[in-house]
């Protein structure tokens, strides 16, 4: 009797589970621990060798990983090496897999792997994917990410019908390179546009200093029936903090409390940050005691708001909160509680926070923070001790720092030597700040030198002069 044949032998578990592994989520296992097992799978039973079987499991393992390219950050790193793997299997990339291979390059820190996108951007061409708009916007977002705005362009305009998710890139791309103008143009040329668009434009002009620009296209945005996202919804409530307006941010704050039940950090640090600003401290507190989820830049928000509103001591007990909580200041924090100690004059406790602030926390100080040591000792007569600071600075002093030796000279009118000092360099770095010379002048009456107070009024009548002479050849140029 002839032996039976062997029947074939199937593909290991592994492979014909993974489908299934990978597309339905599994309860007892993280997704990411979970993609990371079907992978081990796959390449332990040689599924990962096999030149082209059908549903090829890197396919399945790409589109895996790029669902976690925004939450996950070696998630980029992976896809590429699975990506890279394929090519040299001489698995054809396809329009599904290389735009998720070109998001990826495009998510990966730094720029790093742009060398490796332009290369797949030549995949693109060579294989004629183009075409397929979901490639060729992959790489407009590529190039928009990486402020390549000019190489972005060419992309678009060899799309045959480039659609809102290009126009949106494009416009990414525009803003990030800081070319507004042509970011706002391709914007008013779109022929539709959706929250995504209006949140792009709206922050741009936030992040180019257009306030009013930005308030005023969320306020077109909302008149012409679209919902703001939180993108937009955060830059318009950046841009009335600093314009100072507090009733339209609170129109926007109400708008967000109807509309988000439980607002992103973002906006809550964005609603925090208003008030702050604003002087609204009592209500920043409320607003911030209630948000959901902080970060440092929530804390910072209300811990500077707190000092520059004369509330020193309520920020070092929001500081001390911080560090309980487990948060890691960072130099903001450091310089709103260095601003609350010199109002509240706090001098031994900015003395030891200024210290801590590199030695026990690796927060290098700027000079903003030694500007702000230097006001403070001014404003507490201690001269020697803030020139003894400037001299151990590992940087030249600027304005800031020597503007707060020459006002605590001018408060206390106990130092002429370092005021001349601190005037001189004021003067070297700004010769046309009128300030100085009437500081000096002060402070040398204060003292009784009247030849010196002659002499500095001389010198201030001089440079008026000077600026008058310049202001009549302007105008008679004009």
């Amino acid at each position: 009797m002839a032996p039976t044949p062997n029947p074939p032998l199937p593909l290991p578990p592994p492979y014909d589970s993974l489908p299934r592994l990978l597309l339905h989520h599994h309860r007892r296992l993280p997704r990411r621990r979970l993609v990371l097992a079907a992978h081990a799978l796959a390449a332990v039973a040689g599924h990962l060798t096999v030149p082209a079987p059908p549903h090829h499991p890197h396919a399945l393992l790409i589109l895996a990983y790029a669902r976690h390219l925004a939450s996950w950050p070696r998630a980029p790193i992976h896809l590429l090496l699975l990506f890279r793997s394929s090519l040299r299997l001489s698995v054809p990339p396809t329009r599904h897999t290389l735009p998720l291979a070109v998001s990826a390059a495009a998510a990966a820190s730094a720029g790093r792997h742009l060398p490796l996108a332009l290369s797949l951007h030549a995949v693109a061409v060579t294989r004629n994917l183009l075409p397929f708009p979901h490639v060729s916007n992959a790489l407009i977002s590529l190039y928009a990410r990486s402020a390549l705005p000019d190489s972005a362009r060419r992309v678009f305009d060899g799309m045959r019908a480039p659609d809102v998710v290009s126009h949106n890139a494009l416009v990414h791309g525009y803003v990030k390179a800081g070319r507004l103008g042509l970011a706002v143009r391709v914007f008013e040329g779109m022929p539709e546009r959706d929250a995504v668009s209006w949140g792009t434009v709206v922050a741009g002009c936030a992040k180019a200093g257009r306030l009013e620009k930005a308030v005023w296209l969320f306020d077109r945005m909302r008149r012409e029936g679209y919902r703001p996202d939180d993108v937009a919804l955060a830059a318009v409530l950046s841009c009335c903090a600093q314009l100072g307006a507090l009733d339209k941010g609170q129109e926007v704050h109400e708008y967000v409390r109807r509309t988000r039940p439980r607002p992103n950090v973002y906006l809550c640090t964005g609603i925090v940050d208003l008030y702050a600003k604003c002087g609204r401290v009592e209500v920043a507190r409320e607003v911030f005691d209630a948000c959901p989820e902080k970060n440092v830049f929530t804390w910072n928000a209300l811990i500077v708001g707190l000092a520059m509103h004369g509330h020193g001591t309520v920020a070092l007990d929001y500081f001390d909160r911080m560090l309980v909580e487990g948060f890691r200041p960072d130099g903001t924090t450091f310089l709103g509680v260095l601003i609350g100690c010199s109002h509240a004059g706090l001098v031994d406790t900015a003395r030891r926070i200024f210290y801590e602030m590199q030695n026990n926390h690796g927060v290098p100080r700027e000079l903003k923070h030694y500007g702000c040591m230097a006001d403070l000792l001014g404003r507490a007569g201690l001269i020697d001790e803030a020139m003894e600071m400037i001299s151990s600075m590992p940087m030249e002093a600027d304005t800031y720092v020597w503007g707060g030796i020459l006002a605590g000279c001018r408060m206390h009118g106990n130092n002429v030597e370092f005021a001349e000092v601190a005037a001189r360099r004021l003067l070297e770095l700004n010769p046309d700040d009128g300030g100085v010379y009437s500081a000096m002048a002060g402070i040398y009456a204060d003292a009784g030198r009247w030849e010196d107070v002659a002499r500095v009024r001389r010198s201030m009548d001089e440079m008026v002069g000077v600026r008058l002479q310049w202001s009549s050849k302007m105008v008679s140029r004009c």
